[in-house]
């Protein structure tokens, strides 16, 4: 592999051009040579309308960073795998867990990376958590995600449909935060789900999870929020209480806050993505999307007014 690394993004849309643009070209190993999307266009590259005809038209190309909705990430990162391409996956990593595990299969035969991006994860406080956790007794933790959708999500149809999420789309950062920084594995035990009566996905939702050792694990997500987001996850512990807030940039423990430095959630996926290729590694951890999974599969529906953006 060359040292700088050949890409190109599909799906230019509003996390494209907000988050994933800035990050890599603000990293060195990574070169942006083109962009397919049906109604956008990346300035200063070649562009193309599917990934089918950049794949065909940039046989060069080392990696594709895919950014489109879960519903189609399946067969872009499915073709990409076949013409040799590295591939990282914006999240959630696809509409399925089993369709994901096949695309890690894929990538494992043809010796190719492949990265199911959890962006919350490289929040600057999440690795000074999960250190100040692991040898603590979590007594429980609490998590609260809410924010107002026609805010964040504005005219976005697509995560209202089947494989969308709803409210889990940005539910389920909190959960890659909490699955990261706990030292025991848990599972879900009850959720309570309010979905819109013209809508498939759920605009607010409550889980309560357990472990092993019967710790009480909840989690509040709701889109009917104010205009000031509450991002933020509390584990009580035997010896204090460790909180995440602001999306897991700002960490206090004991109502102390600790220096845990600058934000880099997107520059921090693209530094990972450039270890991955560079050493010939995938990392695809679906615990995240396995918990909305069971919350889906359990959940008990309640059917709330309609939505209308």
């Amino acid at each position: 592999m060359a040292q700088q690394i050949r890409l190109g993004i599909v799906g230019v849309g509003k996390i494209a051009r907000d988050q994933h643009l800035p990050a890599i070209a603000a990293n060195a190993g990574f070169r942006l040579i083109a962009g397919a999307s049906r109604n956008a266009q990346v300035e200063g590259v070649r562009n193309y309308k599917t990934i089918q005809e950049l794949l065909a038209a940039e046989p060069d190309l080392d990696a594709v960073s895919l950014c489109a909705t879960p519903q189609v990430r399946f067969e872009q990162a499915r073709d990409a795998l076949l013409a040799g391409k590295h591939v990282m996956l914006e999240k959630p990593p696809g509409a399925s867990v089993v369709e994901v595990k096949l695309l890690a299969e894929l990538a494992n035969e043809r010796g190719r990376s492949l990265f199911a991006t959890w962006h919350s994860r490289h929040a600057p406080g999440v690795e000074t958590a999960r250190a100040w956790l692991a040898e603590r007794d979590i007594k429980s933790v609490q998590v609260l995600w809410k924010e107002d959708v026609r805010k964040w999500h504005p005219n976005q149809d697509w995560i209202w449909q089947p494989g969308g999420l709803g409210v889990f789309d940005p539910g389920i950062n909190a959960l890659s935060i909490v699955t990261r920084i706990l030292p025991r594995a848990f599972f879900l035990k009850s959720a309570e789900l309010w979905v819109p009566s013209n809508r498939q996905t759920p605009i607010a939702a409550n889980l309560n999870f357990t472990d092993d050792r019967d710790t009480p694990i909840r989690a509040e997500f709701d889109w009917r929020h104010g205009s000031e987001e509450l991002w933020q996850i509390e584990v009580t512990t035997g010896s204090g209480v460790l909180r995440l807030s602001q999306g897991g940039k700002l960490l206090h423990i004991d109502g102390a806050a600790v220096n845990v430095g600058p934000e880099r959630e997107y520059p921090g996926l693209y530094e990972r993505f450039f270890e991955l290729v560079s050493s010939g590694a995938s990392d695809v951890d679906l615990r995240p999307l396995e918990h909305v999974a069971d919350a889906l599969l359990l959940g008990h529906r309640h059917a709330v007014e309609a939505f209308v953006d």
